[in-house]
């Protein structure tokens, strides 16, 4: 893999990392909701899990899906009704408390299960294997997926610390239940890719 290649792929990934999508949405709604430091775990899950999931396709699991086309249609269905739950969540998180003890965010395991549901981790990490990895070594393909990760983990905390700041404005229950019903609408949205309209 050369240079220009791996410049390509973190460019790549940082585009991908940063934009909109279910990951960022859900960030921003936990950085609101209970603050930077309690969503770590969410953030380290999802690009610990990612990194997983990207080693994993590049290692041949879109074979298995090309085999057995159910698969396939099972796991976008499992998308679909886990990511309509996590937008009911999100839309009725409590509300913000002094100690913002009301409520949990995602977990480390909750988030890195979450990347083989997401639809857009999917597109990510097939773009990333097909386009810039290709039929190299798993040694690059390692290295590929570590690039992926080092730029994710700093992409998503800024939507985190985004949603941090949005605090002082969600202090009204009526402010903060806007919001919420407004990131959990985003989620919704970000399905549309998937539902293939």
């Amino acid at each position: 893999m050369s240079f220009e290649t791996l410049t390509a792929l973190a460019l790549f990934a940082f585009v991908s990392s940063a934009t909109p999508g279910p990951n960022n949405l859900m960030l921003m709604a936990s950085g609101a909701n209970f603050g930077f430091w309690r969503s770590v775990p969410h953030m380290a899950g999802i690009s610990i899990g990612f990194i997983v999931m990207m080693f994993a396709v590049g290692s041949g699991l879109t074979q298995l899906f090309d085999r057995f086309p159910a698969i396939y249609d099972a796991l976008k269905l499992a998308s679909i009704v886990y990511m309509l739950w996590l937008a009911w969540k999100i839309a009725h998180a409590a509300p913000l408390t002094k100690d913002m003890d009301a409520g949990t965010p995602m977990s480390f395991l909750q988030a890195a299960g979450f990347q083989w549901v997401n639809p857009k981790a999917w597109a990510m990490a097939l773009t990333s294997v097909t386009v810039y990895v290709g039929d190299a070594s798993l040694l690059w393909l390692g290295v590929a997926a570590l690039i992926f990760g080092v730029i994710n983990l700093p992409s998503v905390s800024i939507w985190t610390l985004a949603g941090q700041q949005l605090q002082r404005l969600l202090t009204n229950p009526r402010r903060l239940a806007i919001y919420n019903w407004t990131m959990a609408a985003l989620l919704v949205l970000s399905l549309y890719p998937v539902l293939g309209f």
